[in-house]
């Protein structure tokens, strides 16, 4: 296959990618609003166990059909990585209810700059001028659509620091442990799932009692409702595969510039499927701006320099691994 071929198929696989978490991401979205507020079922930190539980028969399908390769995840690394994500699923929802939309959207975006400072600090990377500035933009214009009523306060702080930190490090690990352990992201899914469901579904009726003052088991199902929650545990499998697929090819960072996609998606699908409430000027503007900045982020990124892991000092090293280090160098750039 020639170079260009490869650059096309890289380029088309990088576009199904995104294509497909994006869909998957925008339809949960959708699926889970109605869910519980049109049905009232209000128990997010249980649904999200429901979620991975179905990833988790997913991924005992794919290996018995061999999908899925046997590979090894030690069991320290797996345990950091199912922290950071049950932190960041309970540290959002608690979050979302201590403080106001407003303050809420702005710890969301406050993820962006907090990736970057991983990647700089833990991978050594470095922006360009125009890389940054892009971020920027978008940051801009997403908090533009989002951000209007803010107010903070200490309990709520808390949470947002523990959840943007949990969410940028548990999307850090995606990456860092396909990387570090040569693992596909069905293999890694099929590693992660497993304990995320068993600790979320014992972990998310205690939490969703104390956030709601509901119990889960006291709820009244109806075959809508269940129709509901098995269309969202479906959906959610595409998404959770689809996250890891991103940031796997990409970086975390990448992963939350373009993702800021999605709302501009979910405030647009608002609009047509909700009615015309909210939409006015300073929201399209802020569309706008949003876009234009992921254009520039992508194009920026891509660019020479635009974003690239450092080399590591040089060593006294033979030769051949100095030939080892020279190839990898070339492949430095993210």
């Amino acid at each position: 296959m020639s170079l260009t071929s490869k650059e096309e198929h890289k380029v088309a696989l990088d576009v199904a990618a995104w294509t497909f978490n994006i869909v998957t991401s925008v339809g949960i979205i959708i699926v889970n609003k109605a869910l519980m507020a049109t049905y009232g079922f209000t128990f997010a930190t249980t649904l999200t166990g429901l979620h991975f539980l179905a990833t988790t028969l997913m991924t005992l399908v794919l290996k018995r059909y061999g999908y899925i390769q046997s590979s090894a995840l030690p069991v320290s690394d797996l345990l950091k990585f199912v922290l950071f994500a049950n932190f960041s699923i309970v540290g959002m929802n608690v979050s979302l209810m201590w403080n106001s939309v407003g303050f809420y959207q702005i710890a969301k975006l406050s993820m962006i700059p907090v990736s970057c400072f991983l990647e700089v600090v833990l991978d050594n990377v470095q922006y360009s001028r125009d890389t940054k500035l892009s971020i920027l933009v978008v940051l801009l214009g997403v908090a533009i659509c989002t951000v209007t009523d803010m107010s903070v306060n200490v309990k709520g702080f808390v949470a947002a620091f523990v959840a943007v930190w949990s969410t940028s490090l548990q999307q850090y690990y995606v990456h860092f442990l396909q990387r570090k352990h040569s693992i596909g992201s069905f293999n890694l899914l099929g590693h992660t799932a497993p304990p995320q469901a068993t600790s979320l579904l014992l972990v998310g009726p205690v939490m969703d009692y104390w956030l709601t003052d509901k119990r889960v088991d006291a709820y009244h199902y109806t075959s809508t409702t269940l129709i509901f929650i098995g269309l969202s545990c479906a959906i959610a499998i595409g998404t959770n595969l689809s996250q890891f697929i991103c940031i796997g090819r990409f970086t975390a960072v990448s992963f939350q510039v373009l993702g800021h996609m999605k709302t501009i998606f979910v405030l647009t699908l608002g609009f047509l499927f909700f009615g015309k409430e909210g939409l006015n000027l300073h929201v399209i503007v802020g569309m706008m701006v949003a876009i234009v900045g992921m254009i520039w982020y992508g194009h920026a990124s891509s660019q020479p320099g635009g974003k690239e892991r450092k080399p590591s000092l040089p060593t006294n090293k033979p030769e051949e691994e100095i030939g080892l280090v020279k190839s990898n160098e070339l492949d430095g750039k993210i």
